[in-house]
């Protein structure tokens, strides 16, 4: 069983609906005895850090993910995946999970948000077994993730080039979408799975 964390924000039916569509057993919850029955967390999200970060600190989430990723494969999803890093610039400053030693910085190149169909490269974990270099997923963001090599697990260009995946220990994160990114998504998604 794979537990999305429910915490008030994010896309998560669609993702359920992706993880049923490759024969994987989803619930979405937030309340910690129905994911203690989860062998893999996924953290979705859309909309603002600060207010996600809020409510999660409100209902314990954040605590419970932190405890959980000790021995439980988490894998963070757009802004799930920025709440994995130490702080944000969103909306001010606000503290992140702290997984990921790094920042969430506001795009100033280019046209903000980026919407669209974009290539990763430099692909590392298991996450991306199966996935050829410049394989186009499917991102809508404003801000990135300012982090060190060493927990980038994909990189994209986009005006700069930034950490479109990270990952520290059992813990795991996208930028872009899987959920709405076609085969190549079904096929990140699969790789958690199984991992």
């Amino acid at each position: 069983m794979i537990g999305i964390l429910d915490y008030g924000m994010g896309n998560l039916r669609s993702v359920q609906k992706a993880l049923e569509f490759i024969g994987q057993k989803a619930v979405i919850s937030g309340d910690t005895d129905v994911l203690d029955g989860c062998e893999r967390l996924i953290l979705p999200g859309v909309g603002s850090f600060a207010a996600g970060m809020a409510e999660m600190e409100r209902t314990g989430l954040s605590a419970y993910i932190k405890a959980r990723a000790a021995d439980t494969k988490i894998l963070g999803i757009c802004l799930g995946m920025q709440f994995l890093l130490g702080k944000s610039f969103e909306e001010g400053e606000t503290a992140g999970l702290g997984f990921v030693r790094g920042s969430v910085v506001r795009f100033t190149e280019g046209k903000v948000p980026q919407i669209g169909w974009n290539g990763v490269f430099d692909l590392k974990t298991p996450l991306f077994d199966g996935i050829e270099a410049g394989t186009r997923f499917y991102f809508v963001h404003s801000y990135r993730a300012d982090c060190a090599d060493a927990f980038a697990a994909a990189k994209t260009e986009y005006y700069v080039t930034y950490p479109s995946a990270v990952y520290a220990g059992n813990v795991y994160g996208v930028q872009f979408h899987p959920e709405k990114s076609g085969e190549a998504g079904l096929r990140l998604l699969r790789n958690f799975c199984k991992m």
